[in-house]
């Protein structure tokens, strides 16, 4: 079968919009040799070196059926099918790639093991680990540059936080399945990405490809089909050109995971700010790299392993008061993964201070003063988490024992960072400034400690 002949079968199949007519013709003249048939070793040649073994065997068994039900070959439509449905599909779709791969039929939708779902996950998660070292994108050698992996234990912890809301009931109902797809929305772009890859690897012209992103582009989504993005959830990092080998405690897998749950247009850059390895153990340093720096991610280790921190979205600034808004989150990274979003029973998202006598001097996330949900304090290397935390929904205890001692810290700027104040047009020192101008953080604790400031109103004469 001919270029024009898997052309003319394709724009057959009704639910292929004209873009995915192209990526499905190609990828179908490739694997089936130019006949109308594709064959089941035909096809593992072409994608098993690119994906998990257990995710080729689910895409066999959808493709070619299993026990005696298998087929030796499977046509077009079939092949166009499953692109479809793993892509854009609906929920019915998607539950029913989900049954036919595992092996079941669709009546079947009540007799699921939570283990067999947990495995499908993980064998997706797994696939996209691996086609991101393979397509070696921008992205990722940003952070594999610097010996950030992937370890087979965070992907199974992934698998299983995308998969936590099916671990009550075993086996799985039909309706809790389809709610959980239909909620699932890091596992669709997962798959998504997946099965672009897979089905884009017959495009020679890698202009013409829809999921190889530009490789001297930053960003990390491209145009997909029918105005879907692609997203790949892999941030660019920045920041750490003079640092040749970092110390990070994260792997791919932790920064997909975080990355996901961050809002839209925190998602394409991380800008390295701090760590404890690098910058030495300093609240003051830690203060002086990261206020003024816009959003930022902090991740923490305790001495006994576990992983955990949160997203502030606000600016970091020194002052008395809770400040921050409800894109606010706190995390865990190991032994589980979980997120915990804003309850928005109160404001207590973020605070920050030093130095002050009648207010607690350290870093806060949630809670409040004594009880808050991440503490940090200002005698580095201590902090706490509390029991419980009214901020944040269906919160647990972040790290091992309320009271911790931690043995690594680092921090993480989203995006472009603020202006500077020349960049805003401010005064500067020598430019009709003053020294405390170019340091707001000490002015106000000037002020918060009654302190009056004479030189307030002295100003050098502007330059003639």
């Amino acid at each position: 079968m001919g270029v024009n002949s898997s052309k003319k079968l394709a724009a057959k199949c009704s639910f292929l919009s004209k873009d995915e007519q192209l990526i499905v013709s190609n990828s179908f003249k490739l694997a089936s040799r130019n006949s109308e048939k594709i064959k089941e070793d035909e096809l593992t040649k072409l994608w098993g070196s690119q994906m998990d073994p257990r995710l080729l065997q689910y895409i066999n068994n959808y493709l070619f059926g299993w026990s005696d039900q298998k087929m030796s070959t499977a046509d077009l439509e079939r092949f166009a099918e499953l692109f479809v449905f793993c892509t854009r599909g609906t929920v019915d779709e998607k539950v029913k790639v989900l049954l036919t791969s595992l092996g079941k039929s669709e009546d079947e939708g009540s007799d699921i093991p939570y283990s067999l779902v947990k495995e499908y996950v993980e064998s997706i998660v797994c696939s996209y680990m691996k086609i991101q070292k393979l397509s070696n994108s921008k992205q990722y050698k940003s952070w594999s540059s610097r010996g950030c992996t992937t370890h087979l234990q965070n992907s199974q912890r992934l698998a299983e936080s995308l998969t936590k809301d099916l671990a009550t009931e075993s086996p799985i109902s039909r309706r809790l399945l389809e709610t959980w797809l239909q909620g699932s929305t890091v596992l669709g772009q997962l798959l998504l990405f997946v099965f672009m890859h897979l089905y884009n690897i017959s495009h020679k012209d890698k202009s013409t490809s829809l999921v190889n992103a530009n490789p001297e582009s930053d960003q990390s989504t491209t145009d997909s089909v029918d105005g879907v993005k692609e997203r790949s959830l892999v941030p660019y990092c920045r920041g750490l050109d003079l640092i040749p080998s970092y110390p990070s405690i994260l792997d791919l897998n932790q920064i997909v995971f975080i990355n996901a749950h961050l809002p839209q247009q925190y998602q394409l850059e991380w800008r390295f700010l701090f760590s404890s390895e690098i910058h030495g153990e300093s609240f003051s340093t830690l203060i002086g790299r990261i206020v003024n720096q816009g959003p930022s991610v902090l991740i923490l280790e305790d001495r006994s392993g576990y992983i955990f921190g949160g997203f502030a979205p606000a600016n970091w600034t020194l002052g008395p008061n809770f400040f921050g808004d409800d894109s606010c989150f706190l995390f865990t990274l190991g032994p589980r993964m979980r997120v915990f979003p804003s309850t928005g029973y109160n404001q207590h998202f973020q605070y920050l201070n030093l130095h002050q006598q009648t207010m607690p001097n350290g870093l806060a996330m949630g809670g409040q003063h004594g009880y808050c949900g991440l503490w940090i304090d200002s005698e580095y290397g201590i902090g706490h988490c509390s029991e419980s935390c009214t901020t944040y929904t269906q919160y647990q205890q972040l790290s091992h024992t309320k009271e911790f001692h931690f043995r690594h810290m680092e921090v993480w700027g989203l995006g472009q960072p603020p202006p500077t104040p020349q960049e805003k047009g401010e005064r500067v020192i020598g430019k009709g400034g003053s020294v405390l101008d170019s340091n707001a953080e000490s002015k106000a604790i000037l002020k918060m400690s009654g302190k009056v400031m004479h030189s307030e109103g002295l100003r050098e004469p502007p330059n003639t």
